[in-house]
């Protein structure tokens, strides 16, 4: 049995998850940080350097958005592995994204910052490690197929302001999983596999919860910086570090109970050339 690993800090188990390349030990750590986390001896701390990109295994071979297969469904399994490969993929991203907000923007905040975005990182491991599980059954395994590197790029984009942090990844890019994961759901059960329907829909479940710290971190820091409009901020966020207009239909009900209200995102579902004339 492996020994559970020592941190120094909370900031310590972010690195050492960021600088392993091997999935299955960017799990085997985030599962270590919780339970040492919870023994209450570990302080959030911090680190000297934080590397730009998290590492990873060889394989899969990033390419362009466009480069990406269609995640098409058929009763065959190859359109479910693409499908579940590529989610996969975004939730590798999502566990080293919150150990990133830790490392990076922890310092800034309150302790239960640190702790809440330790439970989006082990509520990430565990998808990734269903799905994992899901594509084995399935004859396939995460790095088979090929994947896109947009989701780091936003981090990138945003690696110098937690406000920007905040604003693009949890309250865009989790909050459109929202908007498209009931659709994949309803897809797996039309072709009769409801044991990875059951996992979309633990992921669906978490997220709501996900895009909700984000929702109130982003407040609590536009409070602290004097922002008296959070909405008019995140908007002006999103146009400085998002690329395009949000994409429709929204779902809006998960994003009402993630504490994310329409007129925030609504007015940017436009085209890139009407985001200027935006109120």
């Amino acid at each position: 049995m492996d020994e559970t690993p020592r941190f120094a800090s909370l900031a310590a188990a972010a690195l050492a998850v960021l600088t392993a390349a091997d999935p299955a030990e960017k799990v085997r750590l985030t599962r270590a940080a919780v339970q040492v986390w919870a023994m209450g001896t570990l302080s959030v701390g911090s680190v000297s350097s934080i590397p730009d990109r998290p590492a990873r295994p060889d394989q899969p071979t990033l390419v362009s958005p466009s480069a990406m297969p269609h995640r098409r469904l058929t009763r065959g399994v190859r359109g479910r592995v693409t499908l579940l490969h590529a989610l996969a993929h975004i939730e590798l991203n999502a566990v080293d994204l919150a150990w990133d907000i830790v490392a990076r923007f922890a310092p800034q905040f309150p302790p239960a910052f640190a702790a809440d975005w330790l439970t989006v990182a082990a509520d990430e491991a565990e998808h990734f490690a269903l799905l994992a599980a899901r594509l084995a059954d399935l004859g396939a395994a995460y790095g088979d197929l090929p994947a896109h590197d947009g989701l780091w790029q936003s981090a990138q984009e945003t690696a110098g302001d937690a406000l920007a942090r905040l604003a693009v990844i949890p309250m865009v890019h989790e909050a459109r999983g929202l908007d498209v994961t009931p659709m994949m759901i309803e897809k797996l059960r039309a072709v009769e596999d409801e044991t990875s329907a059951q996992v979309l829909e633990r992921i669906y479940r978490d997220e709501i919860g996900h895009v909700a710290l984000g929702n109130r971190w982003f407040l609590w820091l536009a409070a602290a910086r004097g922002l008296d409009d959070p909405r008019r901020a995140w908007q002006t966020l999103i146009r400085q570090h998002f690329r395009g207009a949000l994409k429709p239909p929204f779902n809006d009900e998960a994003r009402a109970t993630a504490g994310f209200p329409g007129d925030w995102y609504a007015p940017l579902a436009l085209s890139g050339d009407a985001l200027a004339h935006v109120p």
